[in-house]
């Protein structure tokens, strides 16, 4: 049988490259975010966190989060479970239109917010007869994120239930279990690994949404600036201590975000491994 790996030294030209490509786009500029931050002493550092525009930003920030991403679960599991479950009339519209942020820019999305609610937008004279704030508000700030990370649930999700099929949930129903009996005993147990995956990715992209939160939020210190908007800000007006300062609060939700991905990654392979070692187990006991 003829060998058709690669030669040694081609696989380790290969993980070089991958680890100089990560050391310069990855470690090197998160090392000089806290050596920047912390480069005026820690009395400086703490100072510029502890300011009330950057408290404001990470409170935004973080109800932002709270109400997007749970939100983008219900959706997305939903979603999954109708396009992985049945068969229906318009089932590849809705994939389509679930990837559609992915496509679109996040600015145009924010633009189509600022067109359909803004003052001089298509439901904007309706808001403002009723009182209504959306534009330059939380609401705006919260319908944004929600549409730019409305995607990552359900498509972690499509995948797992159709991997897994429906016959347990058919099985159940047969036995006389009720839908929402068969939704928490069957399905969420299966799918709740893909479930936080997809959790873990929303949550770290709302934190670190830009783009539609800038056109929508209307940048009012204080009030509609999330944590990304108020680094910007700061870094503008030359304040670099207080930019660097609150952009490590963003490195460290990342780090965060990143080890939580991987415990998940690697409970989840371990999982599949079990799963692939029981009829091996069965057969050999029936033996």
């Amino acid at each position: 049988m003829t060998d058709t790996s690669e030669p040694g030294y081609v696989r380790w030209l290969l993980i070089a490259v991958a680890l100089i490509f990560m050391g310069l786009f990855l470690v090197v500029p998160l090392i000089a975010v806290f050596s920047e931050a912390f480069s005026e002493g820690i009395g400086l550092f703490l100072q510029a966190v502890k300011e009330p525009d950057t408290l404001s930003a990470v409170k935004l920030t973080l109800l932002t989060a709270a109400i997007s991403v749970p939100a983008n679960v219900v959706f997305g599991v939903a979603a999954a479970w109708a396009i992985a479950k049945f068969s229906f009339r318009g089932k590849n519209l809705l994939l389509t239109l679930i990837d559609l942020p992915f496509a679109v820019s996040p600015v145009i999305s924010g633009l189509i917010f600022v067109l359909l609610f803004g003052t001089q937008g298509v439901l904007g004279p309706w808001l403002a007869a009723h009182d209504i704030k959306i534009i330059f508000a939380v609401p705006g700030i919260v319908l944004a994120t929600t549409f730019v990370t409305f995607p990552f649930v359900a498509r972690e999700l499509i995948p797992v239930m159709e991997a897994q099929g429906k016959d347990e949930e058919e099985a159940a129903i047969s036995l006389g279990a009720s839908g929402w009996q068969t939704f928490w005993r069957i399905t969420l147990p299966n799918i709740k690994w893909g479930l936080l995956y997809g959790v873990i990715l929303c949550n770290a992209r709302a934190m670190g949404e830009f783009g539609a939160v800038s056109v929508v939020s209307g940048h009012i210190r204080g009030m509609t600036n999330t944590l990304p908007l108020h680094v910007e800000i700061l870094y503008n007006e030359y304040q670099f201590v207080a930019a660097f300062a609150a952009a490590t609060l963003l490195a460290v939700l990342a780090l965060v975000t990143l080890v939580l991905k991987s415990l998940i990654e690697w409970k989840t392979e371990g999982q599949q491994r079990e799963n692939e070692a029981m009829p091996e187990i069965i057969r050999e006991a029936s033996a």
